[in-house]
Formats: structure tokens, C-alpha cells, sequence
């Protein structure tokens, strides 16, 4: 499975704790510029990722919060 491929079916848990481990591997140095490129990338995948499934999650909420308040402005017309 290539990496583009993995990083879709990633939930968003495995992701955050992948980035997390790869700024890990990243601030604590060590690695060769080839690996610290490889590392970037990934994080960069990652990041893509995490700010997907957050995206949704907002506009999941969003649309939640407005239904509720239509139903609210509803029930208040009917009330009158």
C-alpha cells in the first residue's frame, strides 16, 4: 500500500500519534538529511491527515448547531 494510499484510511488517533512520534524523531536529531527529509514528509502527510478529519468534525458540528437552532426558531413560530 503506498504512503498516500495509507494516510487516507488513517483515523485520526493513528495519525496524531504517528506525527507526534515523527517530531519526536525530528527534534531529537541523529538522522541523516536523506531520513530527515523522509521524516518531514511523512509529518506533512500526517498533518494533512489530522487537519482533514478535524475539518469534518467541524463541519459536522456546524451543521448539527444549525439544525438545532432551525428547529428552535420552529418550535418558537409555532409557539406564537
Amino acid at each position: 500500500m503506498a504512503r498516500t494510499d495509507e494516510a487516507a484510511v488513517l483515523g485520526y488517533e493513528q495519525a496524531r500519534d504517528e506525527l507526534i512520534e515523527v517530531v519526536r524523531r525530528l527534534e531529537a536529531g541523529g538522522t541523516s538529511l536523506e531520513d530527515s527529509l523522509a521524516l518531514w514528509e511523512r509529518g506533512e502527510e500526517l498533518a494533512k491527515v489530522c487537519r482533514r478529519w478535524l475539518e469534518g468534525a467541524r463541519a459536522r458540528l456546524d451543521a448539527s448547531l444549525a439544525e438545532e437552532k432551525a428547529e428552535t426558531e420552529e418550535e418558537t413560530r409555532d409557539e406564537e
